[in-house]
């Protein structure tokens, strides 16, 4: 009987009991667990639980120890709806059998494995000490085929070779059943959006050990600072940085969400109720989709807000004190200087101009009573907007113009600190503010690097030795001409994982990407509402969500964003042209005169679109000439070509 304080599956016994059990009645046991499976399912536990015995019984009459082995059937991942089809406990550590009905498997067939035991092996708390091993078996094959990043591909009639030969070299007890099954065994990384709808539902976020490693001392380096602000009745500026991926953003909420601001703030003398921080951003897809995901919690919109609409509110109501002691700002580097700020408020009655973001929210933060702290989440290499070229360096000219300047101090890490070198303002260097392991990937640590080194127009073998790294730590990287290859590739891959995302990505400045089926145009991409397109699962009766790959998000709807993986469709705007990176054919801005440099834009473009997908990447490449050369160079540089 399963016990409520275990996960959740259709199996388990020991191997005894596993292969004394008539297939019949496994097979309604998981009938029981799954009464909504489909009738080519019911036919695959027919078909696949019988020799599945038969390779239990094998190893059973080589290894005496095996009566000890386990036995599960479609266990489901804790917090996620995704099945393991077979997994044994065994003296070599923890086997995943993801069985296909198939002479051949496919390449998604074989990511999908592979994901699964990187997810093991990251998130579930037995598998930081037992091996996790993944067999691939098409249950037409025979023999043992071949292994392919991880993964055993093998016939179904060698799997108690495969088993006895493997646990030769270990002398381990087998994983504890209770152990192994606990809920709280396997916690994975929450993306952006369920980070945010846990911190609203609970108030914490799931404790994952790898990414606490990497987070939790800048999450302790930022509390102290706000306790001295607190207690010095002070104002300070906190920079945070890290490389994309790294958890800036999940700081920042879990910050805004502390419960411990509620206790350091300071009663207002007119009776106004004050709130505990706020999450703020330039980023308008980020936080409609966050408020989107917020809204059946209640407080989303409070809890985050746009800086646009934030500016506007306190820039023209000087008496006005925002309710917040703890102002986070999110992309911080990106802040638009004082003549993109005027642009955007031309038609805001009573707006004053001459002030960049920083300087209007220094000015906020002064009034403030007593104490604040203002926070700025830095990114390097994002600059995709005009007026966001101006750089850290206006933070530090907001503090030297300040009013109250002698009551403000900084705090950054040595990567930033330089800003404040030549100036008078008091600053102190914090290496946990710097966030520098990438988590979105599932520890792929180097795939900003890939991605720099790509955009540098690196050599194609040194950009290969890092690709295949990225293909042994499990991040996918694929690329074809055939757009419905690069859709069937997504859809099957995911097929059994319905709360992953997956959607259409594109350049903003691509003029060629219509006339084949990717909908980059700016009526297309200005009807899109990010929330759903985001949020919502491929049963949406509306039909916005993005695992339709239907509708398409450009770079400005995708920073700061993530999904499962991406499919990129390269545009003709950034190419390749005799061995150089090209923006020749790219659109032009609007009021272009104010864009300092459009080619680096452009290459920050295409940084953010490679580094959305936390587990893969699949490039199409449309059949112009132009990209033929674009196409070459990504195929060399490690994007595995998909075949049909």
């Amino acid at each position: 009987m399963e016990r409520k304080d275990l996960a959740r599956y259709g199996w388990n016994s020991d191997f005894p009991q596993f292969i004394n059990t008539e297939a019949k009645k496994i097979c309604e046991q998981l009938i029981s667990f799954l009464p909504d499976a489909s009738e080519g399912q019911r036919h695959a536990w027919n078909d696949s639980i019988p020799r599945i015995q038969n390779e239990v019984n094998e190893i059973l009459i080589a290894c005496s120890s095996s009566k000890k082995y386990e036995t599960i059937l479609e266990y489901e991942l804790p917090m996620e709806s995704r099945r393991t089809d077979v997994i044994f406990l065994a003296k070599c550590g923890v086997v995943v059998i993801e069985l296909k009905g198939k002479n051949v498997p496919s390449q998604a067939d074989i990511d999908q494995a592979a994901a699964y035991g990187r997810d093991l092996r990251f998130y579930h708390r037995e598998c930081a000490t037992y091996p996790v091993h993944v067999l691939l078996v098409p249950t037409r094959a025979q023999g043992y085929v071949e292994e392919e990043l991880g993964v055993h591909i093998l016939g179904p009639d060698v799997i108690d070779d495969f088993i006895i030969t493997t646990e030769k070299g270990y002398q381990l007890e087998p994983p504890s059943r209770d152990s192994f099954l606990s809920a709280e065994a396997y916690c994975p990384l929450p993306t952006i959006v369920q980070a945010a709808r846990e911190l609203m539902q609970s108030g914490k976020i799931r404790p994952i050990h790898r990414a606490r490693a990497a987070t939790d001392p800048a999450i302790e380096a930022i509390t102290n600072i706000i306790h001295e602000a607190a207690a010095t009745k002070t104002r300070k500026l906190i920079l945070l940085t890290g490389v994309p991926g790294s958890g800036k953003t999940l700081v920042g909420l879990q910050i805004a969400h502390a419960n411990f601001l509620d206790d350091l703030a300071i009663p207002r003398a007119n009776g106004t109720s004050t709130v505990p921080a706020v999450f703020l951003s330039g980023n308008g897809p980020l936080v409609e989709v966050l408020q989107y995901e917020l809204r059946a919690a209640g407080g989303g919109k409070a809890f985050v807000r746009g800086v646009k609409n934030y500016v506007k509110t306190y820039s023209t109501r000087q008496h006005l004190v925002p309710p917040e002691h703890v102002l986070i700002f999110d992309e911080a580097q990106r802040a638009f200087d004082a003549e993109q700020v005027r642009k955007k408020h031309t038609n805001t009655p009573g707006f004053g101009g001459g002030k960049s973001e920083p300087e209007h929210f220094i000015e906020f933060a002064e009034r403030i009573p007593e104490w604040c702290v203002v926070i700025g989440l830095i990114g390097s290499g994002q600059e995709i907007h005009v007026g966001e070229e101006g750089g850290l360096s206006q933070w530090c000219r907001a503090l030297e113009g300040a009013k109250e300047k002698d009551r403000w101090s900084a705090y950054a890490p040595d990567s930033v600190k330089k800003v404040f070198e030549n100036s008078t303002i008091t600053n102190f260097s914090v290496p946990q503010l710097n966030l520098d392991q990438e988590i979105r990937f599932h520890m792929a640590s180097d795939l900003h690097n890939f991605v720099a080194q790509l955009l540098e127009g690196v050599p194609v073998a040194k950009n290969e030795i890092l690709s295949q790294k990225l293909e042994r730590d499990n991040y996918h990287l694929r690329i074809t001409r055939d757009l419905d290859q690069a859709k069937s590739y997504l859809r099957e891959r995911y097929a059994e994982h319905p709360e992953a995302r997956f959607g259409v990505l594109a350049s903003s400045r691509d003029k060629d990407l219509v006339s084949f089926g990717v909908s980059n145009d700016y009526p297309s991409t200005k009807r899109i509402r990010f929330g759903p397109w985001y949020g919502e699962e491929e049963t949406d009766p509306n039909g916005r969500s993005c695992r339709l790959l239907k509708d398409c998000v450009t770079e400005f709807g995708a920073q700061g964003l993530e999904l499962e993986a991406v499919l990129l469709a390269w545009g003709t705007d950034f190419v390749r042209v005799n061995n150089k990176w090209s923006n020749a054919r790219a659109r032009n801005y609007a009021g272009g005169s104010h864009v300092k440099d459009p080619f680096q834009l452009r290459l920050n473009a295409y940084r953010v679109l490679l580094t959305r997908g936390r587990e893969a990447t699949v490039v199409f490449v449309p059949k112009l000439t132009i990209l033929d050369e674009t196409f070459e160079y990504l195929s060399k540089s490690g994007f595995r070509l998909l075949e049909g």
